[in-house]
């Protein structure tokens, strides 16, 4: 073999090794809908949606709750005539503390204290009669009462004794009892009562506020002996 048919055939033997066929990649099958994969992932969107349909459906939820018409003061007795309905949603407040609606109020039951216009009634406000520890007393005012006289107002007893006759004013010896003094602070407005239904200037209003119990003694010795006694609402509690 001469020098030339030994070039052809490392030629040859070059071309064939260039011409050797690439490899192919494999083909990415379709996933069906056995797979695993494609079933978790359906059960994960379905979980999302159901539990925000549940989410959207606990919110838009509510249940009905007693609230006071008006002030209810001590002894007031609780019935479906001063009651009002409102609807509170689940979860704002704690609703094992109020009466709810969907139920009658408890039979006999009084207010054992006060409860504003427009409040939710409380479990704990609610009892019988013989747990009152109040009692109602008039008042009678001889001036025109100011507005924050009303139903469940709180307000202080003062007791004005009569004036010092002329000459004893000036008298540096006299009684420190001789100046105004509180008699009970702290009270709760059961009534005002007016002649015309409205607030009066002729000193005809009396307001009936309630007395514990053992201040009672004070309380009507004020209001027999002479002087007068002065009702003083505390600011802010009539509102």
């Amino acid at each position: 073999m001469g020098a030339r048919d030994e070039l052809e055939d490392r030629g040859h033997m070059d071309t064939t090794t260039l011409e050797l066929p690439a490899p192919v990649a494999p083909r990415l099958r379709r996933p069906g809908w056995r797979d695993p994969r494609l079933l978790a992932g359906i059960a994960m969107v379905a979980g999302s949606v159901a539990l925000g349909s549940w989410a959207v459906r606990a919110a838009q939820a509510t249940v009905p709750v007693y609230v006071a018409r008006e002030a209810l003061v001590p002894g007031d007795s609780v019935s479906v005539g001063r009651l009002a309905v409102v609807d509170v949603r689940l979860g704002t407040v704690d609703l094992d503390r109020y009466v709810r609606a969907d139920a009658s109020p408890p039979a006999d039951a009084v207010v054992l204290r006060t409860v504003g216009a427009g409040e939710l009634v409380p479990r704990q406000a609610l009892g019988d009669a013989a747990d009152v520890d109040v009692r109602p007393v008039s008042v009678p005012l001889d001036h025109a009462p100011s507005r924050g006289l009303v139903v469940g107002a709180s307000v202080d007893l003062w007791f004005v004794p009569e004036p010092a006759e002329e000459g004893e004013g000036d008298d540096p010896a006299a009684a420190p009892g001789d100046e105004p003094r509180e008699l009970v602070a702290g009270l709760t407005v059961a009534e005002v009562e007016t002649p015309d239904g409205a607030f009066g200037v002729g000193g005809a209003t009396t307001v009936q506020v309630l007395v514990p119990a053992d201040q009672l003694p004070v309380v009507l010795r004020a209001l027999a002996g002479p002087g007068r006694v002065d009702v003083v609402p505390v600011p802010g509690s009539g509102a």
